[in-house]
């Protein structure tokens, strides 16, 4: 009996420490050659990020809130706020909220950089390497923070196209998983509950 309340408690205690088992599984699809071409610019584009805000009080408030909460995860404080810029400036660029692919990426890969799902995802974002061979270059490493946010978002914005803005759809795609209501519940259930903002 206590041996059996030993294991349950482990058990417990390891469910409530670990991400959310999602790690994603994009399907390879064929894409027209004007979707490629504007994701390859997507994805190739190296100018120097740069963050949208209002003013620079505003930059400071949104890093500092994301900051808090990303500590526990992040404890270097110089890794936490690189890692914030480059989610705000990829997300901004690719017309998402920088919240929601925060939520995303604790979902898919629990803020581990060199996250591999069984199914050979990658990185922040689990990107499915098929993606360097179809919009990339060969020299591209999805563990490289800036380039594993720039692929994930920009798929994202892919699928968001693709299904007209319907964000469950399209993050049904993103998993691998769509139709099935648990992966889109747990991104939008994160980011409601750990990463909302409001300014």
């Amino acid at each position: 009996m206590q041996k059996s309340f030993c294991v349950f408690a482990l058990f417990l205690s390891i469910s409530l420490v670990s991400p959310i088992g999602f790690a994603g599984a994009q399907h390879e699809e064929s894409l027209s050659n004007s979707v490629k071409s504007l994701m390859q610019k997507s994805v190739s584009d190296s100018a120097a990020p740069k963050l949208f805000f209002s003013s620079e009080d505003e930059e400071k408030k949104w890093l500092n809130t994301m900051s808090d909460r990303l500590k526990n995860r992040m404890p270097d404080q110089g890794l936490r706020e690189d890692f914030l810029r480059t989610v705000h400036y990829e997300a901004t660029r690719a017309g998402l909220d920088p919240q929601l692919v925060l939520s995303l990426i604790q979902v898919e890969s629990g803020f581990k950089k060199y996250a591999v799902s069984s199914v050979g995802a990658r990185g922040f974002m689990q990107v499915m390497p098929f993606w360097v061979s179809s919009i990339g270059a060969p020299e591209h490493d999805l563990f490289h923070l800036r380039l594993n946010l720039r692929y994930g978002c920009t798929i994202l914005r892919h699928y968001l196209d693709i299904e007209h803005g319907d964000l469950y759809r399209a993050l049904g795609r993103y998993n691998g998983s769509l139709g099935q209501p648990q992966y889109p519940h747990a991104v939008v259930g994160t980011w409601r509950r750990y990463w909302s903002y409001t300014q």
